[in-house]
């Protein structure tokens, strides 16, 4: 189909060739468009109007750089840059996914024709068959396509052909209308007066022959003699399980039944299948909170517990979050990290501050002030004795690591002593150094090393 058009170019390569191309697009319409059998799946006869671009600079960027480049630099043409115009498009469908199309398309613009450079705008008139190759049946209100034709176009005297190829849908909107996008790229067959170009394009058409209404036939009576009901409880025998005896629907013609037999009918009785006593609706004993545990017997009966608590579960004293039997300080509430005792500092009723516990410089001997502060902490202890210290001794790093380990080594060891000398047991207290491996400020200043220059006190429970 394409050597024809070249060969008959070199003796008149205007006339001859539109001829040839027209003739293809009428041979093409007249083979697509044989009677086929018309069915709910294949669309109807159709025409349309629509509105279209011509893209001649996206090609031409791409075919004087590279996809690409263009993809990278975003160089595809502005609505600016392309021209507009209408087409009128007949439809028409010969399979449930093979439709056939013929169109009418005009626009004004100057054309980029290779080799020419004309100075006033003309009309560019074309002529496109093509197939669509339907992704789904007329089914369904969404139908996305792809297209495959040639097309023939006259601008002025000269006369040329492209193989449009692309991708398109259409959407339903009533019986009879539908609204149809395409786009196609347009490959030149006659080189010299053609030229690559993008076309896109939108339109909306109606259908040419109304959708057929499916015949509504009279449904047939058949007139049944009525079936026997031989108890008259309203349920013929075929579906009565007690034929000879009056009962219930629900029942499936049977009286209401004490599946249990635990002498409450079913109807008043909550727990049908189970043995059960008249104060608790049928149902056995009710263990409310599933602890295996009955609620006649169950202290906490809305609330799984133990029977060593009397159905009640394990008991929180001090309502820390940790229970009993996991929590190391059951009368003093403390966080779950410490195993449910509170650190010194959280006990605000004694004021206690650790940071008052200070030290004589270069020294582990105590200061006035922290001793004043230290006999809080042993009082604490005292009062509350499921509570358990770790003393942690810390130093700036002024002057050699090995002696600010030893030194802060002494001092938590002070810190354990003089409280060990107001009463607390000395397996109480444990004694760690950390010399200048845990800063919590800056070693740059004044302030920071004196930050840094700290006795802290963790749980040691």
């Amino acid at each position: 189909m394409l050597i024809i058009p070249v060969i008959f170019a070199k003796i008149k390569p205007n006339y001859l060739l539109m001829k040839k191309v027209l003739s293809v697009i009428v041979l093409f319409f007249m083979l697509c468009t044989a009677a086929w059998a018309q069915s709910d799946l294949i669309r109807p006869k159709a025409v349309g109007v629509s509105f279209f671009f011509n893209d001649f600079v996206t090609p031409e960027r791409i075919r004087t750089t590279s996809m690409n480049q263009v993809l990278a630099d975003k160089r595809f043409a502005r609505m600016r840059e392309m021209t507009s115009g209408l087409a009128v498009t007949y439809f028409k469908g010969v399979r449930p996914h093979l439709d056939v199309a013929t169109s009418l398309g005009a626009s004004f613009f100057r054309y980029p024709m290779p080799g020419k450079n004309f100075t006033n705008n003309s009309m560019l008139l074309e002529a496109t068959a093509s197939v669509n190759l339907k992704m789904t049946t007329e089914a369904y209100w969404v139908q996305p396509y792809i297209i495959a034709g040639v097309s023939a176009h006259k601008y002025r005297s000269y006369y040329g052909a492209t193989l449009p190829v692309g991708l398109g849908f259409k959407v339903n909107l009533m019986d009879e209308t539908h609204i149809f996008v395409n786009s196609t790229y347009r490959v030149p067959v006659t080189t010299e007066t053609a030229n690559y170009h993008l076309q896109h394009s939108i339109g909306v058409a109606g259908s040419l022959m109304k959708k057929k209404k499916p015949e509504v036939k009279a449904p047939v009576v058949v007139v049944v003699p009525p079936p026997a009901d031989t108890d008259k409880d309203g349920i013929i025998d075929t579906q009565d399980k007690c034929p000879t005896v009056s009962g219930l629907a629900k029942y499936q013609g049977c009286p209401i039944p004490d599946t249990d037999k635990d002498g409450i009918n079913d109807e008043q009785d909550k727990c049908p299948t189970v043995p059960g006593l008249a104060r608790y609706a049928g149902c056995p004993i009710p263990d409310t909170d599933g602890d295996g545990i009955n609620d006649e017997e169950d202290k906490c009966p809305s609330v799984a517990g133990l029977a060593r608590y009397g159905g009640c579960p394990i008991p929180d004293t001090d309502g820390d979050g940790l229970n009993d039997e996991v929590d190391k300080c059951i009368k003093d509430k403390g966080s779950v990290a410490n195993n449910g005792c509170p650190l010194l500092e959280e006990l605000t009723e004694y004021k206690f501050d650790f940071r008052k516990v200070q030290f004589v410089t270069g020294s582990a001997a105590l200061t006035k002030t922290a001793k004043l502060e230290l006999d809080k902490a042993a009082k604490i202890m005292t009062e509350h004795p499921d509570i358990k210290v770790s003393v942690e001794g810390h130093t700036d790093n002024t002057g050699r690591a090995a002696l600010n380990q030893t030194l802060s080594e002494k001092r938590a060891s002070s810190v354990k002593a003089y409280i060990v000398s107001k009463g607390v047991a000395a397996d109480r207290l444990a004694a760690k150094g950390f010399g200048t491996a845990k800063p919590v400020s800056t070693n740059k200043t004044l302030a920071g090393r004196a930050l840094n220059r700290r006795v802290e006190f963790k749980s040691a429970n």
